[in-house]
């Protein structure tokens, strides 16, 4: 069979709210941080907003009443309420058979995350999809989003330029950064942020359900 002409030979994903339904685990644990320190408890709709920025940087957009000295102590806190829970969290229905198709396919895979390196390597080990990606970056090891440096990055590792490069997330901030970065990308409804500030950073599509993305990506990348 004749390899099919790809549109895009690398495709980024986001982790959380993207491939990964944790988007309202975060937001109580974030909750309970702030708490825990003595901090203005944030709405759902502000800490959610955070989630896929870097873990610090999140806690502080979400806590400015918090004292910078109780960081540290901020994200401890963070790390034991979502430890608690991370067994509670799995992979949206239907990310699976989109991974293998696109791989299938001849597309790279990767992830492009604002958690930490740790926190990825656990989470990838806990779903069993060592070998799906063939490459990741974190914030913790590069920059957070929207900074571009994590595609950079990516690209460069892969040899690809951002024309035939697509960003997937569910936040204004993967969005952004594909566009700091050149690159395409693509929104999805069902994570952290309303679609309905997506537009104006110009995806190619918006995806409502992993199977619209499937299918989308499938005829599209």
């Amino acid at each position: 069979m004749p390899r099919p002409t790809l549109n895009f030979d690398l495709i980024a994903f986001d982790w959380d709210g993207t491939l990964f339904d944790s988007t309202k685990i975060i937001v109580r644990c974030i909750q309970a941080a702030v708490r825990d320190v003595g901090g203005t408890v944030p709405s759902d709709e502000a800490a959610g907003y955070v989630i896929g920025l870097g873990l610090m940087q999140a806690l502080a957009h979400a806590a400015p009443d918090v004292p910078e000295s109780k960081y540290p102590e901020l994200g401890v806190r963070y790390r034991h309420h979502y430890i608690g829970h991370q067994n509670d969290i799995s992979l949206f229905d239907g990310v699976l058979p989109l991974l293998a198709a696109l791989k299938a396919r001849g597309h790279r895979l990767a992830v492009a995350t604002g958690k930490s390196r740790h926190g990825l390597d656990e989470a990838l080990q806990a779903v069993e999809l060592k070998g799906s990606f063939d490459g990741s970056r974190t914030a913790d090891e590069t920059a957070g989003k929207p900074h571009p440096r994590m595609l950079h990055e990516l690209m460069d590792q892969f040899g690809v330029t951002p024309a035939r490069t697509l960003m997937i997330g569910d936040t204004t901030h993967d969005l952004q950064m594909a566009v700091n970065a050149g690159c395409a990308s693509v929104g999805v409804s069902y994570g952290a942020h309303e679609s309905a500030a997506f537009p104006v950073l110009r995806p190619r599509f918006i995806a409502h359900s992993v199977q619209e993305l499937h299918d989308w990506l499938l005829l599209k990348a």
